[in-house]
């Protein structure tokens, strides 16, 4: 009895608890996880638009772009991006004459993601995009639509239901990727957990609520696709 007692002790979300270390980590996962998300998706779409749209060179700078980070394993591309960015950063402040920054960690973990999420983002969307009837673009542009005001009234809400699947894997992807952060200092949940088992000795414990937590974060995030995909394919046939 005494022992349970202690367990939920070791987990209350109160000191001398470190369930509130796990949730701060949890939040800082979402947190970091949703902005380079958003980062990815503005990369994504630039991206797509580019490879189908662009000149031979704008093309081949996105072909390298999405070969090399799909290629590379992210743990290099993160340590590699954090470090020789930050560096690059200082240098050009230095040659300005400028004194050097030290980068937030948040904002880094952010950024870095964001670029290794723009790279998948550009095919999803890039596929999205082939997959509209090519007919409805034609017609658009019939009727005088400008690329701009075509793209957002015709071709943007024809992609999105072609792209929430790959837009949902996406995101469980990063919010896993996410902790490949803790590798440059920034606590998040994996990081989190790694703390709380090491200074309790209770390894298995927080490693298995860490899971818990990473869980409930995929089931609410499966809730939350589903219906966006839901509303987005109103109209649509659905097989049965």
């Amino acid at each position: 009895m005494s022992s349970s007692q202690s367990l939920l002790e070791l987990l209350s979300p109160y000191p001398p608890g470190w369930g509130g270390v796990l949730l701060a980590g949890a939040l800082s996962t979402v947190l970091i996880s949703l902005g380079a998300y958003l980062v990815g998706i503005a990369i994504g779409l630039v991206g797509a638009i580019g490879k189908l749209k662009g000149n031979r060179p704008v093309r081949f700078v996105l072909d390298l772009y999405t070969t090399a980070v799909r290629a590379i394993p992210e743990l290099i591309l993160i340590i590699g991006l954090y470090y020789a960015g930050t560096d690059g950063l200082n240098r050009i402040l230095s040659a300005l004459g400028l004194p050097a920054v030290e980068i937030n960690g948040f904002v880094a973990a952010v950024a870095v993601l964001g670029i290794v999420q723009g790279a998948y983002m550009t095919e999803v969307f890039r596929g999205a995009i082939l997959a509209i009837p090519v007919g409805q673009i034609e017609a658009a542009a019939a009727f005088g639509m400008r690329p701009r005001l075509r793209f957002r009234r015709i071709v943007l809400p024809a992609l999105l239901p072609n792209a929430l699947p790959g837009l949902a894997n996406l995101w469980m992807s990063v919010t896993k990727d996410s902790a490949l952060i803790a590798v440059v200092g920034y606590q998040e949940l994996a990081l989190a957990t790694r703390i709380a088992a090491g200074n309790t000795k209770h390894y298995f414990l927080f490693f298995l609520a860490s899971a818990a937590l990473y869980l409930a974060i995929t089931l609410i995030s499966n809730v939350v696709f589903a219906a966006l995909e839901s509303r987005f394919r109103r109209g649509q046939p659905t097989t049965a």
